[in-house]
């Protein structure tokens, strides 16, 4: 249990109501306090009178000079004077409040509901002449808070030793986490109390192409839940991370306690600040269900509105690509047999062929031929560019040009033959973490996209990060993504980047940097695995914030259809990988399947095709983090519904009420369901497919196999 000295008690006792502020949510379940103890600032929270987080400090602590000389550079008891994080008074506070209603340009609903109440208390350290402005939000759904930096004699430029904002719990928690670290997010989720994450920590990561962990901390967005008669989930997480470093969170188990903790560069830095400045939000979402929290928008919100003055190039694709053959091994991304290549000097004709390459004229055609066919709007096609006999592992920056094919790809012929059948093709940047280069020949690379015809790019940031020493996750990268972000809206071009640091709800800003990876995929199905609950997991962490491109729709589960005697396989029926079309959000929607396995099941393809990626509602029917999730969704501009229902290891039952249609409306539904002998090890490929006239008066029951699923197309009967 957490141990609560008396005289701490006492002490804490004795400072309620000395400056103290209370801030109230605009329906009035949440309360919010802010104080000073003895020049040092907390915060607390409550929902329904119950606490929620407990008097948590906040501040943040400085190097004592702008520029640091030496990494090992260690903190002095001396040099605590510089920093953000005690002797404060308060200066000043301001009220506000905003109640309105904003359209994303692509989003799971057609308006976001934008209502909190603001508090902003400026603090003022009399000792420097510094001050600083504590920013709170609280919303009917949670409270996000920052610090921000005002222009001043005093604190003009300065580097950030560590950002100490706690949330400090009551009580032990359920806690679905992964490991943190300054590159990955590429790791399985875990299950544990709070008190246990220590505990299972060392066993909770595995390899990566880039890894850096911080031992005994987790990543966000961190989901938990509070049990009992009266559970409460609660999601912490982040918003706006914009020129700052993503955050992770110290665990304190002891005291069921989380405090932040900024990714660093090479001098142990972790932000480089020139005011005036703000932080990104720290969030903490609460609800009674689970489905309130999926259904939050709290982190969209606490960002900014475009200043693009154009968002009519952006649009919601279903593409596919010639990737799946490669993640499993059965082509190649490189062109020749060669283990060192020079770009600029290098003859990639002379080179001998290793007669695996993917991104070859023939092959490419053929699925542009199907995509075509089914009426798929885009194709990814990696590997198409020299550079990739050498690319990985090797710290090289000049490692693609991002505009030279090899020799089996003609992209003037292939552009021309794919705009013929309808089909845009799918720009592949993949840069292994040479961020560097990717930033000398953005506009190259971007010209020739415009000039063929591309409009949307997948990036990639496999490996270290060059400049080297930085992360995946620091400030300078964070920038970098968001420079490229901007360089490619000059060109009207969509971003959907890998390995890049998880979305906080930028699309708001940036609406063009449609998705991100940053997550474990469908590919891991290929490496190491991925767990059944994993998809139940996703959208109460890494969806929060945004979009992800999970790539799902694999038919073939079993890969030793391809290489006999291969134990992988993909860890689902294929009727939930027709589910996770509609329980995750993904504007850029990718068929990951060969053509080849989708031709032996139209009938369930038909789903594929069937749904749509841009919606103008969402209703989170039924969810439990670990568990499950029912999702029902309406496509943008029009009457069809989707549902789409998915289940962890065990075997579930669930009744869909469709009272959420419209009244006095008949609608055909077809269902796509496991088949009574589904299992996602022994018979994944089993589904049943019908049809059925429903209407909002209409219950549906579905029984879901191990790891199973089931997908609903509904269309009004006219």
């Amino acid at each position: 249990m957490k141990k609560i000295t008396i005289g701490a008690f006492l002490l804490s006792m004795m400072c309620v109501g000395v400056n103290a502020q209370s801030l109230k949510s605009p329906d009035g379940k949440f309360e919010m306090n802010f104080q000073l103890k003895q020049g040092v600032p907390y915060y607390n929270l409550k929902y329904n009178g119950t606490v929620v987080v407990e008097d948590s400090k906040l501040g943040l602590r400085l190097f004592k000079d702008a520029a640091i000389k030496f990494a090992s550079e260690i903190a002095k008891p001396e040099d605590a004077k510089f920093d953000l994080n005690n002797g404060f008074t308060k200066n000043e506070e301001k009220r506000d409040a905003k109640n309105e209603s904003w359209k994303p340009v692509l989003g799971e609903k057609k308006n976001y509901i934008n209502n909190y109440n603001e508090l902003a208390v400026t603090l003022n350290q009399d000792a420097t002449d510094r001050s600083i402005v504590i920013k709170f939000r609280l919303f009917n759904d949670g409270l996000g808070f920052r610090y921000e930096f005002p222009q001043q004699k005093n604190l003009n430029y300065f580097v950030i030793r560590e950002e100490d904002s706690e949330i400090d719990f009551p009580t032990d928690m359920k806690a679905w986490w992964m490991v943190a670290d300054y590159d990955s997010q590429e790791y399985q989720y875990q299950e544990t109390k709070i008190s246990e994450i220590p505990g299972r920590w060392s066993k909770a990561a595995d390899a990566n192409a880039s890894q850096k962990l911080i031992k005994d901390a987790v990543q966000s967005p961190l989901m938990l839940k509070k049990e009992g008669k009266e559970p409460l989930y609660i999601n912490v997480a982040e918003a706006a991370v914009l020129d700052y470093p993503a955050s992770h969170l110290e665990v304190d188990a002891q005291n069921f306690k989380l405090k932040t903790h900024l990714t660093a560069d090479r001098q142990g830095a972790k932000g480089y600040i020139q005011t005036p400045s703000v932080t990104p939000w720290r969030t903490i979402i609460v609800a009674p269900k689970a489905e309130e929290v999926m259904d939050s928008k709290m982190i969209f919100n606490l960002n900014e509105p475009t200043k693009y003055t154009d968002t009519s190039y952006i649009h919601p694709t279903k593409y596919m690509g010639v990737w799946w053959e490669m993640i499993i091994g059965k082509s190649q991304w490189a062109y020749s047999t060669a283990e060192n290549v020079h770009l600029g000097k290098t003859d990639f004709t002379k080179l001998t062929p290793n007669g695996k390459h993917a991104a070859n004229n023939t092959k490419v055609k053929e699925y542009i031929d199907f995509a075509a066919e089914n009426g798929f709007q885009g194709l990814l096609i990696e590997g198409w560019n020299i550079g990739w006999e050498d690319w990985f592992g090797h710290s090289k920056e000049f490692v693609f040009d991002f505009i030279t094919p090899y020799p089996d790809f003609d992209i003037k012929m292939l552009n021309e033959y794919a705009h013929s059948k309808g089909i845009k093709l799918i720009m592949h940047h993949e840069t292994s973490g040479s961020a560097t280069n990717y930033e000398r020949w953005a506009d190259k690379a971007f010209q020739l996209m415009n000039k063929y015809g591309y409009d949307a790019v997948k990036t990639g940031y496999v490996g270290d990060i060059i400049p080297r020493g930085e992360h995946h996750y620091s400030q300078w990268t964070i920038n970098h993504y968001y420079r490229i972000a901007e360089k490619a809206n000059e060109y009207k071009i969509m971003v959907n980047s890998h390995e890049s640091v998880r979305p906080t709800g930028e699309s708001r800003t940036y609406p063009n940097y449609i998705s991100a990876e940053a997550a474990r995929g469908t590919e891991y199905e290929a490496f190491g695995g991925n767990n059944p609950d994993h998809q139940t997991i996703l959208p109460f962490t890494r969806w929060m914030g945004g979009s992800m491109d999970y790539t799902p729709g694999i038919f073939q589960t079993k890969l030793d259809y391809y290489f006999p005697g291969d134990t992988r396989f993909v860890k689902t029926t294929l009727a939930k990988q027709l589910a996770l079309y509609v329980t995750m959000y993904m504007p850029l929607q990718m068929a990951a399947d060969l053509p080849e396995n989708y031709k032996k099941h139209m009938d369930a393809f038909q789903f594929i095709k069937d749904v749509a990626a841009d919606w103008d509602d969402t209703k989170i029917l039924f969810a439990e983090p670990g568990d499950y999730v029912v999702t029902a969704r309406k496509a943008k501009g029009t009457e069809n519904w989707f549902v789409g229902g998915i289940t962890d290891e065990n075997k579930r039952e669930y009744t869909v009420d469709f009272s959420f249609l419209n009244k006095n409306q008949k609608y055909e539904a077809i269902i796509y369901e496991d088949g009574k002998d589904a299992d996602y090890i022994n018979n994944p490929q089993s589904y049943n497919i019908y049809k059925k006239q429903i209407t909002n008066k209409s219950k549906i029951n579905f029984k879901m196999a191990r790891s199973g699923g089931f997908a609903v197309s509904i269309k009004p009967i006219q």
